[in-house]
């Protein structure tokens, strides 16, 4: 009789208990120090509640596939503070590239300077909103570790998970200032590519796949030869996750991704796809004026998207896309696991590489 697949609807559902759980503990204890602090935690609370759960699950199921057993809540709740760490970059990333919205709704730092003008406090409300998201994206990183601590894991298993977790954190920093740098700083045209990729690598891959599944890998106490495996599936799925992250920015549909249209054209953001047509362009003075622009209309997002369409990058971007599923996927063949765990770390590729949002 074949074992049952991991149901991941089930175990997104599972975190997302686990969160709120969590949440509405620490949101208590907020409250307790002021009732001022209240409208924080709620906003962290409101924050959390629509996320993919990409991390948790990459974390959950690489501990299924390096041998974790069934007895699995305590891995439920330490993977659910993963969340909260993607919450932090996310509400920081947003004061660092002055977004309006996220996931279709008002951005942390917006929302606060909302609350400071409907409440006629003194000063600036732009710096209000600002600095409250901040401290935000601060508590979110402290309460991550505060529910990986309490998840009761072994002491052995906290440790391992620790380092990797500190990785993660370093390399999504390191990767943010790297993606600040080359916005002021762009690359020569002939690294661009490289330069972004190297972003892509430390600020998506590894925060987004390849630490969390180290993370599920620490957890189930797994040898070298299954991390060295995760490293290298994590590397080039989250980069692939990444590229396609690219051309959503570009061509993703608002209604669908909860951002504006061409917001990553408006941002400047040097992508890969960006450097890519700029590779292929003989003529660049188009795309690096439109970059960075923020009055950029509807009519000039769409006159960029058929240059970028028609240099040729946007196919070579899919195909990079296509490329690096490929070898990670082959990576995942190569390795003992629980082929329970494989296939529904395979299925976790698929949803990352080709998702609409």
């Amino acid at each position: 009789m074949f074992p049952s697949p991991i149901d991941l609807d089930a175990i997104r559902r599972r975190i997302d208990s686990a969160l709120s759980e969590h949440l509405s503990e620490r949101a208590e204890h907020l409250a307790s120090l002021s009732e001022d602090l209240r409208p924080v935690a709620h906003a962290l609370i409101d924050f959390c509640a629509d996320g993919k759960r990409i991390r948790p699950l990459f974390a959950y199921c690489g501990w299924r596939a390096a041998g974790g057993g069934s007895a699995d809540q305590h891995v439920i709740d330490a993977v659910s503070g993963l969340e909260l760490i993607q919450a932090a970059a996310l509400v920081h990333d947003d004061i660092i590239d002055e977004s309006d919205s996220r996931r279709g709704r008002p951005s942390a730092h917006r929302t606060f300077e909302h609350l400071h003008l409907e409440g006629g406090f003194a000063g600036s409300a732009e710096k209000y909103g600002v600095a409250v998201a901040i401290l935000l994206g601060d508590l979110a990183l402290i309460w991550a570790d505060a529910v990986v601590q309490g998840s009761q894991l072994s002491d052995a298993a906290l440790l391992r998970v620790r380092s990797e977790l500190d990785l993660m954190r370093i390399e999504v920093m390191a990767g943010q200032f790297l993606d600040v740098l080359e916005q002021a700083r762009p690359a020569p045209p002939e690294l661009a590519v490289q330069s972004a990729l190297k972003v892509a690598a430390l600020k998506s891959a590894s925060y987004t796949v390849a630490r969390p599944l180290l993370i599920g890998a620490a957890i189930a106490g797994a040898g070298e030869d299954v991390r060295s495996t995760y490293a290298t599936f994590g590397q080039h799925i989250g980069i692939a996750f990444q590229l396609r992250d690219d051309l959503l920015g570009v061509y993703g549909d608002p209604a669908v991704t909860g951002k504006p249209a061409g917001d990553d054209l408006r941002e400047g953001k040097r992508t890969a796809l960006i450097a890519r047509a700029l590779d292929h362009l003989g003529d660049r003075t188009e795309l690096t004026e439109a970059l960075g622009d923020p009055d950029l209309t509807e009519t000039d997002i769409e006159r960029v998207r058929g240059l970028i369409s028609d240099s040729g990058a946007t196919a070579d971007v899919e195909q990079i896309i296509e490329e690096r599923t490929a070898t990670a996927l082959d990576a995942l063949d190569r390795v003992d696991l629980d082929p329970v765990g494989r296939d529904a770390l395979r299925s976790l590729a698929a949803a990352a590489t080709s998702r609409s949002r």
